[in-house]
C-alpha cells in the first residue's frame, strides 16, 4: 500500500476509522502495535486511515468472533500478504463466516437440564458433544444447537454408545477438513479470480457464497446417502459370496 495511491476523498481520521468499524482508539492503535494492521499514512502531523485498515480491522473481529485468541490471530494474519488489497482480506472474511444456519444458543447446565427435561450426565455432555449438539462453553456454560436438541436426546434415550459418537466424530473431522480445504481451494483458483477481475465488490462476493453455502451442503449429503447405499451394496454383494 502506497501514500500515493490514496486520495484525500478516501483517507479517513482516526476517529472515522474508529466509526466505521466499531472499534476503540486504544484497541486500533493496539492492534496497530501488534502489526495486525499496518501504521496510519501521514500527512504532516496527522495519520490516516485507508480502505485496507478498515479491512484488516474488520477481519480481526471476525476472527475474534470466532474464538481465536490474539496469538492465533497475529499467527493468521501474519500469513496474509502485505500487497493484498482490501478485497482479498474480503474474501478471508467471507470464507470465516459460519456454515450453519442456526447459531447455537448459551446455556447453563440448569438451563440445559431444564430443556432436556431431566439431568444430563457428564457421559450424555461427552455424547452430545461428539453428536455436534452440546459443545462447552465459556464460564462453565454450553453451545446448544436448540433445532438438533432433541434428536441428541433421543439417541441417547436409544442408548447409543458414546464411543460411536466419538469415532463417528473423529471421522467427520478429518473428511470435513479435507472437503473444507479442497472447496476453499477451488473457490480461491476457480471463483474469486474471476470476480477479482470483473471488479464484484466484496460484498457481492459474500452474497455469492452465502447463496452457495445450501447448495453445497445439500451436495454433500446427496453424495454421503449415494456413498451410503454403494456401501451396503457392496458388503451385501461381499457376504453373499
Amino acid at each position: 500500500m502506497t501514500d500515493g495511491a490514496e486520495t484525500t476523498r478516501e483517507l479517513l481520521t482516526l476517529d472515522e476509522l474508529t466509526a466505521r468499524v466499531g472499534m476503540s482508539v486504544r484497541n486500533v492503535r493496539f492492534y496497530t502495535t501488534k502489526g495486525l494492521v499496518p501504521p496510519p499514512i501521514r500527512r504532516g502531523r496527522s495519520g490516516y486511515y485507508t480502505a485496507d485498515h478498515v479491512a484488516r480491522l474488520e477481519l480481526v473481529q471476525e476472527l475474534q468472533s470466532h474464538g481465536f485468541t490474539l496469538s492465533a490471530i497475529e499467527k493468521y494474519v501474519a500469513n496474509i500478504p502485505h500487497d493484498a488489497t482490501p478485497a482479498d482480506i474480503a474474501l478471508q472474511r467471507t470464507m470465516l463466516a459460519p456454515w450453519q444456519h442456526e447459531s447455537p444458543i448459551e446455556m447453563s447446565r440448569a438451563e440445559l437440564d431444564k430443556r432436556a427435561g431431566r439431568p444430563l450426565s457428564d457421559e450424555d455432555l461427552t455424547t452430545l458433544a461428539a453428536l455436534g449438539v452440546v459443545f462447552p462453553g465459556r464460564r462453565g456454560k454450553h453451545q446448544v444447537a436448540v433445532s438438533q436438541l432433541s434428536v441428541g436426546l433421543g439417541l441417547l434415550d436409544l442408548g447409543f454408545p458414546t464411543e460411536a459418537a466419538l469415532a463417528a466424530a473423529d471421522v467427520y473431522a478429518a473428511h470435513g477438513r479435507q472437503i473444507a480445504e479442497e472447496l476453499y481451494e477451488v473457490f480461491r483458483t476457480k471463483a474469486w479470480p474471476f470476480y477479482k477481475e470483473s471488479g464484484t465488490s466484496p460484498e457481492r462476493v459474500r452474497e455469492v457464497v452465502e447463496r452457495l453455502k445450501p447448495l453445497s451442503i445439500a451436495s454433500l449429503v446427496q453424495a454421503y446417502e449415494s456413498a451410503m447405499d454403494e456401501t451396503k451394496r457392496e458388503g451385501i454383494a461381499q457376504r453373499a459370496r
